[in-house]
């Protein structure tokens, strides 16, 4: 399954006039691969991620998720959509401080009214790949800032989505331990065949990612800003970008 957007369009009011947000933005991005976007604060970024998540209609364009096309659908169903196939990382993890770990986890299938017994031996299965099996009771305070944004990875996971968008996954940690957090969500991509997107202002670890895209001023630029030799679907995608280009 891909995320698909084509030729979106977003604006914002601005007084009297408005403000484009998203320029005419196109983007496909196959399952098992990573796309990184890149640019300043302001430059469209957050927009993109919020349409990409059903949270925004755009004013013109497509967004196809899991084969889906979501311009017809009705607030009901584009919530239902939502459930089922995105995975949202947010830059701040927002775990509820009194819950655990494994609890985090397994809120997110209580609210797609999941067995319970299966949401818990999912929600450890997550937290064993993400490699805090051994802190499921653990809660948010007794956790250090890298093992909190892997329990908001693995949240994201717990349905099963085909899409997983990811925002500033980096900005709160060190180099190393941001280091660490790309290596998962890559490994966690390919592993799961998610179509992941992920926006960040750092370019510190993007030659980890299957593809890089900047973004300025609501569009995005081309060719890609940094490539590197992949294999599989990643490759045969890179293969056939440049083809087109």
């Amino acid at each position: 399954m891909t995320l698909t957007l084509t030729d979106v369009t977003l604006t914002y009011p601005d007084g009297d006039t408005r403000l484009t947000a998203l320029d005419r933005v196109s983007l496909t991005v196959p399952a098992g691969t990573v796309t990184a976007v890149a640019g300043p604060s302001g430059s469209g970024k957050s927009s993109l991620l919020a349409v990409a998540a059903t949270l925004v209609t755009p004013d013109r364009g497509r967004v196809v998720v899991a084969g889906t096309d979501t311009s017809g659908l009705g607030r009901a169903d584009t919530a239902a959509l939502r459930r089922a196939h995105i995975g949202i990382v947010f830059q701040q993890p927002h775990l509820l401080p009194s819950l655990t770990a494994l609890e985090q986890l397994q809120v997110m299938a209580h609210l797609s009214h999941g067995s319970a017994r299966a949401a818990r031996g999912r929600a450890m299965d997550l937290l064993d790949a993400v490699g805090l099996a051994d802190r499921s009771g653990s809660r948010p305070h007794q956790l250090s800032g890298g093992q909190r944004q892997r329990v908001n990875i693995a949240r994201a996971l717990m349905n099963e989505p085909a899409v997983l968008l990811v925002d500033e996954p980096t900005s709160a940690l060190d180099h190393a331990r941001g280091s660490a957090v790309l290596d998962l969500l890559v490994a966690l991509t390919r592993e799961r065949s998610t179509a992941t997107v992920m926006v960040t202002h750092d370019r510190a670890h993007l030659d980890r990612v299957d593809r890089t895209v900047g973004m300025e001023d609501g569009r995005l630029s081309s060719p890609p800003a940094t490539a590197r030799a992949v294999s599989g679907t990643a490759g045969a995608y890179e293969a056939d970008e440049a083809a087109r280009t």
